[in-house]
């Protein structure tokens, strides 16, 4: 018996201790009770909802006292090449089910575009992007991320919005909890929306009380042309068109304050592929996109492009989103095929954006990726140094910065 009870007291004595809640964390969560409150958020709710929630320092993009800034989590779109991004073989499966869900969907989608003035195409590709036409369900407990980037995130501010309105979505009771699913950022829904986002751009096509984008396509699909529509969609222009460059092409022209009319760049030898163009459409406005500096293919972007890259940043996003939604009418692959094998890491990128910085060659966010602005900023440097101008982030290039420095 003495050797079962000193057996028994070496376990306990060495069993570790029980997880201990987060007590910073728990008040304060408790402390956002006035600001529930003035969102309308019922205390019954609150209660219920915030009792035992605990942070996910997994998360990316936290800043944790004693340990390194996490960084943002590494999507896809900033750290793939646009081969791998734009997968043909990924368009073209999805192109496939999105012509099959325009047929299902016809009469909600015509309603869509009457509504909102967006094409049925377009908001098919977004969701279609986003959770592959509702098969991927995101990892995490909403409420839970957007609480933990509140508490622990680099943009406090924001998610402390975010957080409240989390609660009120759950407190008008439009989604279960255990259906309430988001991405580490907190993007939900079939069409992946911040709660603050639900609330501005949210539409019930059904016809409900409250606007269901988790369970009802209509709903999603509706949300996703009005948060178009409310940025300043304009019905009846395409978002891009894939032109072939001229040999002599400047790829440092390629940013969003480079304007010229289509008519124009078609005479300076950019001209538009597979497509006659109207007089009305010669004379939009467009700005030059080359996601491979002069490699790969190249499209002129109309004001419809960087209406989506509001609905995503990403210029391999808006491209995805774009094509796929050409691809449901037009089977068509990109004419000029990807080129690029290799995509500098984010912190290489981060340092090149900092050097460029330096020289005054670039005055956007040091972020680590590698977009418009910084591709012209490559382009300048290049120039600068006397190496070819590819308007690429390559290693060649961070090696003579290097030298430079």
């Amino acid at each position: 018996m003495r050797g079962l009870l000193g057996t028994l007291a070496l376990l306990v004595l060495g069993a570790p201790a029980p997880a201990r809640a987060d007590a910073a964390f728990t008040q304060f969560i408790a402390s956002l009770w006035p600001e529930a409150q003035a969102a309308g958020v019922s205390r019954e709710t609150f209660e219920r909802e915030t009792l035992g929630l605990e942070p996910d320092y997994r998360l990316p993009d936290l800043v944790l006292p004693g340990r390194p800034a996490t960084g943002a989590g590494k999507q896809a779109e900033f750290v793939q090449v646009p081969a791998d991004y734009v997968r043909e073989a990924t368009i073209e499966r999805l192109a496939a089910e999105g012509r099959r869900l325009m047929q299902k969907y016809q009469p909600v989608l015509a309603q869509i575009e009457r509504q909102f003035g967006v094409p049925g195409p377009v908001v098919l590709a977004i969701w279609g992007r986003e959770t592959d036409f509702g098969r991927y369900t995101e990892p995490h407990d909403a409420l839970r991320v957007m609480a933990t980037q509140a508490y622990a995130g680099r943009r406090k501010a924001q998610y402390r919005t975010e957080f409240i309105l989390a609660l009120r979505i759950l407190d008008e009771g439009v989604v279960p909890r255990k259906a309430f699913r988001a991405s580490w950022a907190g993007a939900t829904g079939l069409t992946q929306f911040l709660p603050s986002d639900y609330f501005a751009h949210g539409v019930s096509l059904e016809g409900n009380a409250h606007p269901d984008i988790w369970r009802s396509v209509p709903d999603a699909l509706a949300s996703a042309a009005k948060q178009l529509a409310d940025k300043g969609w304009q019905p009846g222009l395409r978002w891009a068109y894939e032109v072939r460059a001229p040999a002599n092409a400047d790829c440092t022209l390629g940013v969003p304050e480079v304007q010229r009319p289509i008519g124009d760049w078609g005479r300076a030898g950019f001209q538009p592929i597979g497509v006659r163009l109207s007089a009305a459409e010669l004379a939009q406005p467009a700005s030059l996109l080359q996601p491979e500096g002069i490699y790969g293919p190249s499209f002129l972007t109309t004001k419809n492009y960087f209406v989506i890259k509001e609905y995503n940043f990403s210029d391999l996003y808006v491209l995805f989103v774009g094509h796929l939604s050409d691809r449901m009418t037009n089977p068509q692959p990109f004419a000029t095929p990807w080129a690029a094998s290799t995509q500098l890491r984010t912190a290489s990128v981060e340092a090149m954006q900092k050097h460029l910085a330096r020289l005054g060659l670039y005055g956007d966010k040091i972020d680590g990726k590698a977009g418009m602005l910084t591709r012209a900023a490559v382009g300048a440097y290049q120039k600068s140094a006397g190496l070819k101008v590819d308007c690429w982030p390559s290693e060649g290039v961070l090696q003579s910065m290097g030298a430079a420095r």
